[in-house]
């Protein structure tokens, strides 16, 4: 049932869940992006280990409520079941491969891996994830992976499907695609945008989605998977803002002004021409939101449940946690601890199960009206802080980070150096994919004639630099370009 340290938990899901607290990939997310870089900084920012406790936190929280509804219990049990444990540790894990630089960082590695490394699959933050679950990490009893139960590793797949061919028809075709499984944006014949294996892990998903069984579609995630989705959804909404409050970036006049101009606009906005929402009209950017929702969203989207989300978010969070900039005082940690307990518990109550969800919706999803909530808080973010250009400006530096890393590494793998010279983890990291692609290319499942070298090295490429923390990507960078004049750094991965 585990190891020895582990056999004391009560349950193998519990077993799992300490496995996946005790890996060091979990440790390194305190020094990964949550959306600013955690290192240098001074801020008290959160980061993917603490993003990753209050994911796990809050879907104990759903899983927990849910399972204790008598009223919804017996239709659990038929979609497969829901497990506060599996919940938990599925949460735990849900970031694992998530890359330096947050987000930033999984479109960077995904362009350079499909379109310099020649991986079909590039790269994906939730396919890494459950790369690292079943395959990378070595910390459980077995040969590979963490060896976690089927119905964890099930909970993991976000997205569960492949980039392209599984399950076959494949979720990409459809005329409305389940969330995430449409094309990427920009590189149509990529396959989907969002996915939660590569081809190298297929059998794994396979097996996994089998074992659990349950009622849930071939696209669908299962009722756990679904739980630490919302949970995932709740603390993003929630926690970001918190931080850019506490700093001073998401400012009272500018959210203020967007809100309350489509309030008192909305039906003039409503009717306007797609080309006279102009960026500078007050509620614009909002309004551009409700007609994304109701285009994409129809399943959920109501104008009225929009608006009043629109109010209440005015309400709560313009008029109560930006009345006042944070002034790091008790009173002002006091009005923040509150604002987020108060969200956390509302979103929390309003879970609900759907028995036959429609395709871009789970089995476990927010209700109506904390569903459009949390559609506007996100927008809050993105709008106010995820477009300014200081921040756009930092993540161009990321970027190259990122591409001098990638090409640097590529270059050292392809070159006549001594392999026995190359960082060990790198070298072992290329004869595991060596492993793996010469097994799919004998079971011709890599196309006509593949190149397993070259698939080798651009798979231990990627898999090396998404092991990194942010100040390591920095400082290998600057060892592998001669910038740095000591010879022992911390550039030192996992």
């Amino acid at each position: 049932m585990g190891e020895t340290g582990a056999g004391l938990a009560a349950s193998p899901f519990r077993v799992d869940r300490d496995r996946i607290a005790a890996s060091p990939f979990f440790a390194r997310l305190a020094g990964v992006t949550q959306v600013v870089s955690p290192t240098g900084s001074g801020l008290l920012l959160h980061n993917r280990l603490t993003h990753s406790l209050q994911v796990a936190q809050v879907a104990r929280a759903i899983a927990e409520r849910l399972v204790e509804d008598a009223g919804v219990r017996g239709v659990l049990d038929r979609l497969g079941g829901c497990d506060p444990d599996v919940v938990e540790a599925a949460a735990l894990a849900h970031d694992l491969g998530h890359p330096p630089f947050g987000h930033l960082g999984e479109q960077v590695l995904d362009r350079l891996g499909r379109e310099q490394l020649g991986l079909p699959d590039g790269f994906e933050g939730n396919a890494q994830s459950f790369r690292v679950i079943t395959t990378i990490d070595l910390h459980g009893p077995g040969g590979a992976g963490l060896d976690l139960t089927a119905a964890v590793r099930a909970a993991v797949l976000k997205y569960p499907w492949a980039r392209r061919g599984h399950p076959d028809p494949h979720p990409s075709a459809a005329v409305t695609p389940p969330r995430g499984a449409g094309p990427l944006p920009g590189a149509v014949e990529a396959g989907s945008a969002k996915f939660s294996c590569y081809l190298t892990e297929l059998d794994d998903l396979v097996e996994s989605r089998d074992a659990v069984g349950g009622a849930t579609g071939p696209w669908q995630q299962t009722v756990e998977a679904a739980v630490m989705d919302t949970a995932d959804d709740v603390a993003y909404a929630i926690h970001d803002l918190e931080d850019f409050h506490r700093v001073g970036v998401l400012a009272q006049p500018g959210v203020a002004a967007e809100l309350g101009g489509w309030l008192r606009d909305r039906t003039g906005l409503a009717a306007a021409d797609p080309s006279a929402l102009g960026s500078l009209r007050p509620g614009a950017d909002l309004e551009r939101l409700r007609r994304r929702l109701h285009a994409k969203d129809a399943w959920a989207f109501d104008d009225e449940a929009f608006g009043a989300a629109v109010g209440v978010v005015r309400e709560e969070l313009v008029d109560g946690l930006l009345a006042s900039p944070f002034d790091g005082s008790m009173a002002a940690e006091r009005i923040v601890a509150e604002f987020s307990a108060r969200w956390t518990a509302r979103l929390v109550a309003g879970v609900r199960v759907l028995t036959a969800p429609p395709v871009r919706a789970a089995p476990v999803t927010l209700a109506n009206g904390p569903w459009h909530e949390v559609a506007v808080l996100k927008f809050v973010h993105q709008r106010f802080v995820l477009q300014r250009a200081d921040l756009a400006s930092h993540q161009r530096g990321q970027s190259t980070v990122l591409a001098g890393l990638v090409g640097a590494l590529a270059d050292w793998l392809s070159g006549d150096d001594d392999p026995v010279r190359l960082p060990p983890r790198l070298h072992d990291l290329v004869a595991l994919a060596h492993e793996e692609y010469g097994r799919l290319a004998a079971d011709e499942r890599l196309g006509a004639t593949p190149d397993v070298d070259a698939l080798s090295r651009g798979r231990a490429v990627v898999d090396y630099v998404a092991s990194l923390t942010d100040g390591q990507a920095g400082a290998l960078l600057d060892v592998l370009t001669g910038r740095s004049a000591r010879l022992w750094t911390d550039a030192v991965v996992l």
